[in-house]
This record gives C-alpha cells, sequence and structure tokens, in this order.
C-alpha cells in the first residue's frame, strides 16, 4: 500500500488548493482507511476552504464529505464494517454518543461533533478516515459516482423537507434549484408532496420541472415571487425549503407561505434577513433551521437513492480541476453537482 497518496489540500484560507502527495493515515480503534473513488463537490468544501463561517477550519486540511471508497484496513475496535465494504463519509463525521443530543437522537447538535473535510480531513483525496460507527454503509450495486451527492446534499435536503412537516399532497416550496435543490425537489415528490420551484435562471427551472416540479417560478422575472406561489398553490405552500445562498431568497419564501406553514433554511448566506415578528405571530408560521441529518436520516435518504426513486443531475471532473471547478461554483455555472473522479 502506498505510503503517501494524492489529496487536494488548503494551505491557506481563500488560497487555491493545492494537489500534492500527503502521507497515508493509520485508522485508529474505531476508524477504517478507505481508498476513495468519487466524491461530490459541496458548497460547504468552497467555504471551508475559503474560511467563511465564524468557526473556520485550521489549514493545512483535506476538505470533502462525499465521499465514497472501499474499505482497505480497519481499527481494532471496528465491528461495524469489514475490509471490501463500500462506504462513504460525511459532514457529520463523528460525535460524542453521550451528551443529551447523541443519547435522543439529535447528534447533528452534539456540542463535539466533528465534521469531514473541516475538523478531520474528508475526501479529496485518494484516501480517506472514517468513524466506522457513523458512516454511511453504502449498498452493493449502486453508481458510485451517482450515491456521492446523496452524502451531504440528499441528507441534508431529505431532513430539511421532514422538518417542513409538509404531509402528502401538500404543497412544498424549493428555493434554489442548485445542487442542494434539484436533488430536494426529487425527494419532495418521492414523499408524495407537489412541488414549487423558484430560481432566477430558467435553466435550473427547467430542471426542476424534469424532476417532478408542478410549478416553477422566475424570481428575476416576476415581481412578486411569493404572490405568484400564493396564486397558484391556491392560498400558498404548507411548507418551504431555502437552499439558496441569497438572502433575498428567505423573506421570499416565507411571504409565500399559507397561514400555519413552516420554513426550514439550509442555506448558509453571508447576509441576515429581516423577520416581520408582527406577520410571523399573526400567521402563525414556523421558521427553523436544519443541519446534514442524523445517521438514521442518512440511511433513510440512501434508502430512495437504491430503490431509483432519487437521480442526481451531476457532471464528472478530475482532482487536479479542483480550483476550476470552486470558480464555476462561484459563478453559479454548475447545474446540479460535481462529481470527482479520482482515477480520472
Amino acid at each position: 500500500m502506498a505510503e503517501t497518496f494524492r489529496a487536494a489540500v488548503v494551505h491557506e484560507l481563500g488560497g487555491p488548493l493545492v494537489v500534492e502527495e500527503v502521507d497515508l493515515p493509520v485508522p485508529g480503534p474505531n476508524e477504517a482507511l478507505v481508498k476513495v473513488t468519487h466524491t461530490g463537490v459541496c458548497h460547504t468544501d468552497l467555504h471551508a476552504a475559503h474560511g467563511d463561517w465564524p468557526v473556520q477550519p485550521s489549514p493545512p486540511f483535506v476538505p470533502g464529505h462525499e465521499g465514497v471508497g472501499e474499505v482497505v484496513a480497519v481499527g481494532g475496535a471496528v465491528t461495524r464494517v469489514k475490509v471490501g465494504d463500500i462506504v462513504g463519509n460525511a459532514w457529520l463525521w463523528t460525535a460524542c454518543g453521550e451528551c443529551e443530543f447523541c443519547e435522543s437522537g439529535w447528534e447533528t447538535l452534539c456540542h463535539s461533533q466533528k465534521n469531514g473535510g473541516y475538523a478531520v480531513n474528508g475526501s479529496f483525496g485518494e484516501y480517506m478516515l472514517v468513524d466506522t460507527r457513523y458512516c454511511p454503509v453504502i449498498p452493493d450495486g449502486v453508481d458510485r459516482a451517482a450515491i456521492a451527492p446523496i452524502l451531504c446534499a440528499g441528507v441534508t435536503v431529505y431532513k430539511g423537507l421532514k422538518r417542513t412537516e409538509a404531509r402528502p399532497g401538500q404543497w412544498v416550496l424549493v428555493s434554489g434549484i442548485g445542487g442542494l435543490g434539484h436533488i430536494a425537489v426529487q425527494y419532495a415528490v418521492a414523499m408524495g408532496l407537489r412541488v414549487v420551484a423558484i430560481d432566477v435562471d430558467d435553466a435550473k427551472l427547467a430542471l426542476a420541472t424534469k424532476h417532478g416540479a408542478e410549478v416553477v417560478v422566475n424570481a428575476a422575472g416576476t415581481e412578486d415571487a411569493a404572490a405568484a406561489v400564493i396564486e397558484a398553490t391556491g392560498g400558498g405552500v404548507h411548507g418551504a425549503l431555502v437552499t439558496a445562498v441569497n438572502a433575498h431568497a428567505f423573506p421570499q419564501a416565507l411571504g409565500a407561505l399559507r397561514r400555519g406553514g413552516t420554513m426550514v433554511l439550509v442555506g448558509l448566506p453571508p447576509e441576515s434577513f429581516p423577520l416581520d415578528i408582527f406577520w410571523v405571530v399573526l400567521n402563525g408560521w414556523t421558521v427553523r433551521g436544519s443541519i446534514v441529518g442524523t445517521r438514521r436520516d442518512m440511511e433513510e435518504a440512501i434508502d430512495f437513492f437504491a430503490r431509483g426513486a432519487i437521480s442526481p443531475t451531476y457532471t464528472v471532473r478530475s482532482l487536479e480541476e479542483i480550483n476550476d471547478i470552486f470558480d464555476s461554483m462561484l459563478a453559479g455555472g454548475i447545474d446540479g453537482r460535481v462529481v470527482v473522479d479520482m482515477s480520472a
């Protein structure tokens, strides 16, 4: 086995990633060493590399939390997976397992959690470590490139949709039809929800229609997008999932809710947005954040994919193109998701 391997490394926040040889890690007691075949590229990876958030990662580090590959070595305490199994990494890389949140099935809120490609090295390389107590196990026979986006984008929007509390037959709004949003449309349809999609790009709205959205609204070409949604749905949506990173999308989605509706936030723009308390109270609205998903949510999200209900739109690139991929992401020029093939 190689003593070093190729990985894309952040040496300076805001600087370009450097593809270079790094030392091969040895798995700890509960860890597995995984030979990565594919990894999705998430907007969070861009935020990590640029140090955009209040809690910043510490260079040097390897981003990536949508990696898929084969277990090649395991630590002494590992019982859940074995050499040869196909597993992934995820944003929720590990948690303490003992706090009130972990004990109640909310490990995504654990104060001691570690995040893949942020606090620990991730999947932008030929090898990665995973905590076998938390890593998703990939079913036999699935397309590894296609399932990679499910490990963050998929589980994030799946959990977010559940948190809207919208029921089958009710309307849900998906705001922002990018890497997360186009998958959210599919999960919503698979869950029996009726979908309205909002974006500022007609091509992305066409993608939403392809994946089952019944109503699409171009917010750039509509004077009042919220009013258009209310009219099209006969009173507004029961739930709204905001994946967009534009602060204008948040009050827009709130205004499209019918009374008693719930807006769930998963997009992370740098700005804040005004919340009109009077109308929130009067309309009985709920506004809540949702962060990725638990291990149980991950299993459910993967099951939808394995049964053929979810089919991410993606393009395949090489690891050496990672800085060009980030540039395209910044320019809004990516349809669906980019997946890096480590053999490319």
